[in-house]
């Protein structure tokens, strides 16, 4: 009898201590905030390297055939800058590009001259980079195609860059998402800034999530163990870069549940020069509203060719 009377009050004691073990943390504005000024420092010093988007300063397509190279106007391929009038010859197949250096030109690969070279392209493990002075170069190659990419380790863009803008951090930005798997994973098919070059990455699904009460989806790309997008919306009109925004979220968890947060998105890096190979947002990315968060577009932080 005793103990009939004492079941529901040390019942309704282990319902209290339980649903206060499940209540939801606060959410520390201040931390995020400092989580975001992080970031966006992380985010300009990545720029500024020597392997950022800052230096780019050339990409030059090259079809099957030989090139001559250097800064002299009568070549194939014109560097701009203090280089020699003519540095060499780029050997184009479908196999790659191959570089023969003209002599007496000090061009070098991990700091030894070189004369006669296969240019291992940027999508390898080991990509081959050559240097001569404060200019460096390299090959990419983009569905079959190859191009030579050039960068100047001195270029006053870099040294005059700055700052990035951005809108003020919203938490109501930092949504709850999930994953929503195809059944098998997909190739998509998106379009780039360079005409009829295109990106065609794994998507493992769409991510969708709610803004305001209204639910809305990207298409996901898997790179590494996290999530990729190429999104657009409203603001590509005119706050931010119209191509687009690229933004990350961390690997699902049980369920498919994830965090996007819009506050870490950020411009591709043909908003800074005309040397990249960006993908574009496609249709099925492109969000009716506008999510004023992450970073802006200033046309006076994009570097093209003639201007110095």
């Amino acid at each position: 009898m005793t103990t009939a009377k004492k079941f529901p009050v040390i019942l309704l004691l282990g319902v209290i201590l339980a649903a206060c073990g499940q209540a939801e943390p606060t959410f520390d504005e201040s931390a995020y905030e400092q989580e975001i000024a992080d970031w966006r420092a992380a985010r300009l010093e990545a720029l500024l390297q020597p392997t950022g988007y800052l230096n780019q300063t050339g990409l030059f397509w090259l079809e099957d055939g030989n090139y001559s190279f250097g800064t002299d106007e009568d070549n194939d391929v014109v560097f701009p800058g203090d280089a020699p009038p003519v540095i060499g010859s780029f050997e184009v197949s479908e196999e790659g590009i191959r570089m023969r250096v003209e002599s007496g030109v000090d061009v070098l690969f991990e700091g030894e001259p070189v004369d006669d070279i296969v240019m291992v392209s940027d999508v390898e493990p080991e990509p081959v980079i050559v240097t001569l002075g404060s200019l460096a170069w390299g090959a990419v190659e983009r569905d079959g195609n190859f191009a030579i990419r050039l960068r100047d380790f001195e270029h006053p863009f870099v040294k005059n860059f700055g700052p990035l803008s951005y809108y003020p951090i919203d938490p109501a930005l930092r949504v709850n998402a999930t994953l929503e798997r195809y059944p098998e994973p997909r190739i998509a098919n998106v379009g780039t800034v360079i005409e009829g070059l295109g990106y065609h990455p794994e998507s493992p699904g769409v991510l969708v999530f709610e803004i305001d009460g209204q639910s809305y989806e990207l298409e996901a790309y898997s790179v590494g163990e996290r999530l990729f997008f190429v999104f657009g919306d409203a603001t590509n009109r005119d706050d931010t870069y119209g191509a687009g925004r690229f933004v990350y979220a961390a690997a699902p968890g049980e369920g498919g549940s994830t965090v996007l947060d819009f506050n870490k998105s950020y411009s591709p890096p043909c908003a800074f020069n005309d040397f990249s190979t960006c993908p574009v947002a496609s249709p099925r990315n492109r969000l009716p509203i506008r999510i004023e968060a992450g970073e802006l577009y200033d046309p006076a932080l994009h570097f093209s060719a003639g201007v110095h």
